[in-house]
């Protein structure tokens, strides 16, 4: 494969993630960032008081707000959402099993 060739994937997140698992890590993380972020605009918190109602630093707000993925935690984000009622739920796929 020449450094021109194109490859499509599924989403960026496939795109620069090393596995299937990181990705979907990523992606999780990067939809409750947003939710989040578009409950405390709802609620019109200045980064101030939303940092101060959600008990973080308001750089550490500052981190969410500009997306920074590294920086949080599936845990960190699914705490914080549900204090500003981002509510998670899960669904659990398994691969199907084949016997020999």
């Amino acid at each position: 494969m020449s450094h021109n060739d194109i490859i499509e994937t599924a989403s960026v997140w496939d795109a620069i993630s090393d596995t299937p698992e990181e990705s979907a890590n990523r992606r999780l993380r990067s939809e409750l960032m947003t939710a989040i972020r578009g409950q405390i605009d709802r609620f019109g918190w200045s980064q101030t008081v939303a940092a101060q109602n959600l008990g973080v630093t308001q750089p550490r707000l500052s981190d969410l707000y500009r997306g920074k993925l590294s920086k949080f935690s599936l845990n960190a984000l699914v705490d914080l959402g549900g204090k500003v009622g981002v509510h998670v739920s899960v669904r659990i796929d398994t691969d199907a099993l084949t016997r020999s």
